[in-house]
């Protein structure tokens, strides 16, 4: 075969000598060919190079605008200008649609003014690009909660807790899930784990003497009372009035 088609070749370029078949003629041909091939590789290279390297600065500049929107975004939030910083995450966005910190605090910023649906779509998407952020399945859960899916809040906790499983706030959270299910003993080990966790976790304690209270448990309420206090967290005076009624005590 490797003869027939230099014979071919040879005779294509009319490369007939004196009878015998001319080589070189073939040959050369072959190295012109390869050189133009290579010519032409090198220059699609370069072309795609150049491309590459106009896309990645054109990416860069957006990626750097988009940080910029998140960070005023961050920073009207903090001020309670929720609509600012919702519109400069959306920015953000529209910059790099996969800005998984511009999903999430648009998120809490959508939470932040009632409006969960959006807050758990946010949630959802910022969980589609990065399924392990405990910190997000926690926020979707406060969403779910807010609105009384309390099914779908625990589950979300639950997830948060098998990523970040010392999160003290998760397991506030739960607990909170728990106890407006009337699930006393389960929200009474999430609040105690909360406080194991964070010993100064003056919310966790408050939640947890609502729970006692409502478990009939007057005493263990009272001390997780006094403890709140202590924290530095005020109880309201109603829930301090009911204590007493019910317990039949002053503290």
């Amino acid at each position: 075969m490797w003869k027939a088609r230099i014979h071919e070749r040879g005779r294509a370029a009319g490369g007939e000598t004196n009878g015998k078949l001319s080589l070189s003629v073939p040959g050369e041909t072959a190295m012109k060919n390869k050189t133009k091939n290579s010519y032409r590789i090198i220059l699609l290279v370069a072309l795609s190079l150049l491309f590459s390297c106009a896309t990645s600065e054109k990416e860069l500049k957006a990626s750097k605008e988009a940080e910029a929107y998140l960070s005023r975004g961050y920073e009207y939030a903090t001020q309670g200008k929720q609509d600012q910083a919702i519109a400069d995450y959306t920015r953000a966005l529209e910059l790099n649609p996969k800005y998984l910190d511009a999903y999430a605090n648009r998120g809490v910023a959508y939470a932040a003014i009632g409006q969960y649906d959006q807050a758990i779509s946010d949630y959802t998407k910022a969980l589609e690009i990065n399924p392990k952020s405990g910190e997000v399945y926690n926020n979707r859960g406060n969403a779910y909660l807010n609105k009384g899916q309390y099914d779908n809040a625990i589950s979300d906790y639950n997830k948060a807790l098998e990523i970040t499983p010392r999160s003290a706030a998760t397991y506030n959270n739960r607990g909170h899930a728990y106890l407006n299910r009337g699930q006393f003993d389960q929200a009474i080990s999430d609040f105690s784990k909360a406080v194991e966790i964070l010993p100064r976790f003056a919310l966790a304690y408050a939640n947890r003497a609502r729970a006692y209270y409502l478990k009939g448990n007057y005493d263990k309420s009272w001390e997780d009372v006094t403890k709140t206090q202590e924290l530095g967290l005020p109880i309201p005076q109603e829930f301090i009035d009911e204590l007493r009624k019910a317990s039949g005590r002053q503290q």
